[in-house]
């Protein structure tokens, strides 16, 4: 069974990436709907996680939810806190990002299964 990628590489990467996508929405919507940033990010998140150990999961979302909160909601450039609209950004890019290693995980085991037993 391959190992998960390090954390600070998952974590590096979601940066880079959310920061691009987040920038790349706001061209192309202006400064729209945090939702729809939310949704592609939470998508990002599900995806990177895929590869990454579960403890990884924490901090991805967090990454992701500093760029959402600084470069996709207004104001832009201030990182602000509204406790319920916030909790559930972050808690909906926590559920992806551990769906994600979930799903990874268990890819990855399925696939270990079958050669062990193939080699049987």
């Amino acid at each position: 069974m391959p190992s998960p990628v390090a954390a600070p590489s998952v974590w590096a990467v979601a940066g880079v990436t959310a920061l691009v996508l987040v920038t790349v929405l706001n061209y192309l919507d202006g400064q729209g709907s945090p939702t729809v940033d939310l949704l592609v990010l939470c998508g990002l998140v599900a995806a990177l996680s895929t590869g990454a150990g579960i403890g990884a999961a924490p901090g991805t979302a967090l990454v992701c939810w500093l760029i959402l909160n600084g470069f996709a909601t207004p104001p832009m450039g201030e990182l602000t806190w509204a406790t319920g609209y916030d909790l559930g950004r972050l808690g909906c890019l926590l559920v992806a990002a551990t769906t994600g290693t979930v799903i990874g995980r268990v890819t990855a085991a399925r696939a270990a299964y079958r050669s062990l037993m193939r080699d049987v």
